[in-house]
């Protein structure tokens, strides 16, 4: 009788330890970085009324006769569940997501927690501020190495400490150079004797510089004819100076029928027509020039043909119809018709005009880049008119783009044209060993040579470039870098500041070549700059960044971020083991094995997230249930013992 009353007590006193552990857990159900409680119970001490029959041949086994006294609690367990991160803003509030723990001293011992709303005391320790405990980490050196020997201690920032200006070492270019691009405007700036009227139009091949055009040669020439009439002089003999309104019939013509001109080699045929015997030489030279091609003119007294394309006269020539003259004893015709008698053309024989001749032009184009050196001479292309046959024009100047052109026709001489550069400049801002701003343009300046680009550097204060101030940029076919060189040997731009401060040695970094890492010559529009620059001015440590690997990054007032210090975790092969401290701190214990100390995301699987907090992993619900559960445990443990009352009651009254 007496055991039941014991073991309803222990149901009472252990369902109250399962319900003071739920209290804590919905106690601390705001506390951040908490872990929810478990208990977790076992049966307690058996009473053993008869052990267990083995079987016999007889009869079977019998099981053992035991009674339980009551329940115990077998462990109060820690659960290390991930809890939820709640975003604060403030950078010194770390949060942990995965496994590990913030390492917190007081000098003297190693302490570790969840919780990591952390800030700085006076004396710029990053402290947990509800304790005064020390974070710690890993402290970098002046240039922001962390150095693998480098103790785990308190962390400290610098704030107030001015980070020294760098001189720049090394730019880095980037970006297209327009592989076509041409700002090349041609323009002409002296004619000579060549004809030259207008020059207009921009070089395809965007190389600016000077074009000296040297024109040798003639003009082309028309093929023509000067007639020799056989009419009477006036004395009786054949030549007589022909005027316009001389009658055909006076001068001997009798017969107008069938007069024609042929063009070039008889591909056109043309009939003079509209003519009688008693029409005038103007009449005749009106009725020629109503054909397409042919000029007739009465020139010192006899009528000349000409062919008013200019060129050879074996492809442009003009041939008459048949002559037909009869001449009396002193040459001087007495009948005949037009080519006879007008043109002294002998009988049964043409008029021929066929002495003309092609031009013979040969301009060759001396180009001499803008501070560059004379090209090898290039022969350029004449334009022939086709209407007129004569030498207008001059083709190819710059690859072409450029048009040249004489409103009457070429003449040998010299001329000399202008094109304008093709140029992209790209700036940027670059520091010497004092901290000194100087602005440092680079202009590239297309070249003759395709792919090609020449570059220069030029700053815009009082500084003086020593050398590597000038170079050449190519670029493969397919658009990659091919070289970067610098002018004289250099290997590097070097300038002085002429304020004081130390000579500056900057190295370009224009990528790799046949790679597209860095600059490109595409044939798309310029995008070429200057990247990057490693140098700065002085500065002041004014805030701090830390990243899910811990690390601690100053920035300074003058834009430079360098690494000042890293957090370091702890990890434990049995984070169960760990033991409470208080204010949300564990302790190594005997079964949880000693501090693994690493880094977040390496040794530690952990990360950390700044401007956050880990909220408590307490599940109101899960600890609702539990409250029921517990609740009715602790009654029925309450009614065991006043059951068993009730029976001790009567047990007494027995006697009665």
């Amino acid at each position: 009788m007496m055991a039941s009353l014991f073991a309803g007590v222990s149901g009472l006193r252990n369902h109250q330890v399962k319900m003071n552990v739920i209290g804590d857990n919905i106690a601390n159900v705001n506390t951040i970085g908490f872990k929810t409680g478990r208990v977790t119970f076992k049966e307690a001490l058996v009473q053993t009324y008869k052990g267990a029959g083995r079987p016999s041949t007889l009869s079977g086994g019998t099981n053992p006769i035991q009674l339980g006294l009551g329940v115990s609690v077998a462990s109060i367990d820690n659960l290390f569940q991930q809890g939820g991160l709640e975003t604060t803003g403030q950078i010194t509030d770390l949060a942990l997501q995965g496994a590990g723990f913030f390492v917190l001293s007081d000098n003297t011992g190693r302490y570790y927690s969840r919780a990591g709303s952390f800030g700085f005391d006076a004396n710029s320790n990053l402290v947990d501020p509800s304790t005064g405990l020390f974070v710690q980490g890993r402290m970098a050196d002046q240039n922001g190495v962390i150095r693998t020997t480098a103790t785990v201690g308190n962390i400290t920032m610098p704030f107030g400490q001015q980070d020294p200006a760098r001189a720049t070492t090394e730019i880095a270019l980037g970006n297209n150079i327009n592989s076509v691009a041409s700002d090349s405007r041609a323009t002409l700036v002296s004619a000579g004797t060549t004809n030259i009227s207008t020059v207009s139009g921009i070089a395809i091949n965007g190389a600016g510089g000077t074009h000296n055009l040297a024109i040798t040669g003639t003009q082309a020439t028309n093929s023509s004819f000067t007639g020799a009439n056989v009419s009477d002089d006036g004395t009786g003999f054949p030549g007589a100076t022909l005027s316009g309104n001389m009658i055909l019939r006076n001068l001997g013509v009798t017969d107008i029928s069938g007069f024609t001109l042929s063009l070039d080699n008889g591909t056109r045929v043309e009939t003079v027509s509209g003519l009688t015997l008693d029409s005038t030489i103007n009449d005749l030279i009106t009725a020629i020039n109503q054909l397409q091609g042919i000029r007739a003119e009465l020139v010192g007294g006899e009528v000349v043909l000409t062919r008013e394309r200019a060129g050879s006269g074996v492809d442009y020539n003009i041939e008459s119809s048949t002559s037909s003259v009869t001449l009396n004893a002193n040459g001087v015709a007495t009948a005949g018709n037009i080519v006879g008698v007008i043109f002294g053309v002998a009988n049964g024989a043409t008029l021929s005009a066929n002495n003309g001749t092609d031009h013979t032009f040969v301009c060759t184009d001396t180009f001499t880049p803008s501070g560059g050196a004379a090209q090898s001479p290039e022969i350029l292309s004449i334009i022939v008119d086709d209407v007129t046959g004569l030498a207008t024009g001059i083709d190819g100047l710059g690859n072409g783009g450029v048009e040249i052109s004489s409103l009457n026709g070429l003449s040998a001489g010299d001329a000399v044209i202008t094109t304008e550069d093709t140029t992209h400049a790209a700036s940027i801002t670059v520091y010497d060993s004092q901290g000194a701003i100087h602005s440092l343009t680079i202009e590239f300046l297309k070249s003759v040579n395709p792919n090609e680009w020449s570059w220069t550097a030029s700053f815009s204060g009082n500084e003086t470039i020593i050398s590597g101030g000038s170079g050449m940029v190519t670029f493969n076919p397919d658009g990659s870098l091919l070289t970067f060189t610098y002018n004289g040997g250099a290997n590097s731009l070097s300038f002085n500041p002429n304020n004081g401060a130390a000579v500056v040695d900057i190295s370009v970094d224009a990528g790799t070549s046949g790679q597209y890492d860095g600059l490109t010559g595409f044939a798309s529009p310029h995008t070429a700059s200057i990247l990057t620059q490693d140098g700065y001015g002085v500065g002041i440590l004014d805030n701090i960044s830390i990243d899910k690997s811990g690390y601690i990054f100053g920035i300074f007032t003058n834009g430079v971020s360098r690494v000042l210090a890293q957090l370091v975790l702890a990890d434990f092969n049995n984070s169960a083991g760990l033991l409470k401290a208080g204010q949300s701190l564990y302790q190594e214990s005997a079964n949880s094995g000693q501090a693994i100390i690493g880094v977040a995301g390496e040794t530690v699987s952990g990360t950390i997230s700044s401007g956050a907090l880990e909220s408590s992993s307490v599940d109101i619900a899960q600890e609702f249930t539990s409250m029921i559960t517990t609740q009715r445990g602790f009654q029925a443990n309450a009614r065991i013992i006043t059951t068993s009352d009730q029976m001790l009651d009567e047990l007494v009254n027995l006697k009665r």
